[in-house]
C-alpha cells in the first residue's frame, strides 16, 4: 500500500485525496492550512500539562466524556485485552478546558472542524453517485453545529520497560467518527493494515496533515470509503525515552443525524464506547 502525499493547493487536490480515501482509508495532505505555529504552542504546553498533577483536576466525566483520562482509565481497543500505554484529555466545545493552557488548542479545534468541513464537501462531491444517494443529508450538514465533535490531546509517556507484555501505544482499531485529522505527531509510529494484511508506514513529516475514514463514513457510504485499521508502534532505542505529543481531532455528526437504517450517529457511538470500556 501506497499513500501518496497531496498538495491542498494543487488544482486537483480533491480528487486526488479522496481516491486514497477510497483506496487506502487514508489521505495526507501537504500545504494545508493549519497553523504550524498554533500546533508547536500545543504540543509543548500540553507536554508540560502532562507532566503536572494539575492533570488531576480535570478528572473526567463519564456522562460528558470530557476531561482528563489517565493511563489507568484509558482505551482497550476493541477486541484487545490490555490497555494502551497513553493518557488523553477531551476537549468538546462546551466542557471543561484546563486554566494552566493557553487557548490554543481551542483555536485548533475551530480551525480544524472548518478545515474537516470542507474535506466532507470534497468526499461528497467525488462520491458516485449511486453512493451519494446513501447519505441522509450533505455530509458536511452532519457536523454543523455538533458539539460532538471531539479534539483529543493524547500524551504518549516514555516507556519505562516494566509494560505488561504485549501493551501498546495505541492497539490496532478503527476510528468511530466520519473524519479523522491528525497533524503529524512529534514521534512516527502510525501505521496502517492493507488489504493484504500487511503493515504499512503512514508518512508523517512534521507539517503533513493526516486524514482518515471512521466507522461511521463507511457505514453512511456502504463501504466505499472504507474505515481502516491503524495502529501506533512501542519505539525502540533512544526514542523509547522520549514523550510523543499527538492530537487527533475527530468528526462526529449530530447524535440524530441517520447514517443507515441500522443506525443514527448517536445509537453507533454509545455502541462503540461501550465496546471501549470507557462506558457501561
Amino acid at each position: 500500500m501506497f499513500i501518496e502525499p497531496v498538495d491542498y493547493r494543487a488544482p486537483d487536490a480533491a480528487q486526488k485525496f479522496t481516491e486514497s480515501l477510497h483506496r487506502t482509508g487514508f489521505g495526507v495532505l501537504t500545504n494545508h492550512p493549519l497553523s504550524q505555529g498554533t500546533l508547536e504552542t500545543i504540543y509543548k504546553e500540553w507536554y508540560d500539562f502532562f507532566q503536572t498533577d494539575a492533570k488531576n483536576k480535570y478528572d473526567f466525566d463519564a456522562e460528558k466524556m470530557d476531561g482528563y483520562f489517565s493511563p489507568k482509565i484509558s482505551e482497550t481497543a476493541k477486541g484487545q485485552t490490555k490497555r494502551d500505554l497513553k493518557e488523553f484529555y477531551h476537549i468538546y466545545p462546551t466542557g471543561r478546558y484546563p486554566a494552566e493552557v493557553s487557548d490554543a488548542a481551542r483555536k485548533y479545534y475551530d480551525d480544524g472542524a472548518k478545515l474537516a468541513a470542507e474535506l466532507l464537501q470534497w468526499v461528497e462531491d467525488h462520491s458516485p453517485a449511486d453512493i451519494k444517494a446513501k447519505y441522509s443529508m450533505p455530509l458536511s450538514d452532519m457536523i454543523t453545529d455538533s458539539d460532538l465533535t471531539l479534539l483529543r490531546v493524547l500524551h504518549y509517556p516514555p516507556l519505562r520497560g516494566d509494560e505488561e507484555p504485549d501493551a501498546v501505544r495505541a492497539a490496532a482499531h478503527g476510528d468511530i467518527n466520519l473524519l479523522t485529522l491528525l497533524p503529524a505527531a512529534t514521534q512516527a509510529g502510525l501505521q496502517v493494515q492493507g488489504k493484504d494484511d500487511a503493515w504499512h508506514d503512514v508518512p508523517c513529516d512534521f507539517g503533513m496533515l493526516i486524514v482518515n475514514i471512521g466507522d461511521m463514513l463507511d457505514e453512511a457510504s456502504g463501504g466505499y470509503y472504507p474505515s481502516t485499521i491503524h495502529r501506533v508502534l512501542n519505539p525502540t532505542g533512544e526514542e523509547a525515552k522520549k514523550s510523543r505529543i499527538s492530537l487527533p481531532l475527530f468528526l462526529h455528526p449530530r447524535a440524530d443525524v441517520v447514517l443507515s437504517e441500522r443506525h443514527t450517529s448517536g445509537s453507533y457511538l454509545q455502541e462503540r464506547l461501550r465496546e471501549l470500556g470507557v462506558k457501561k
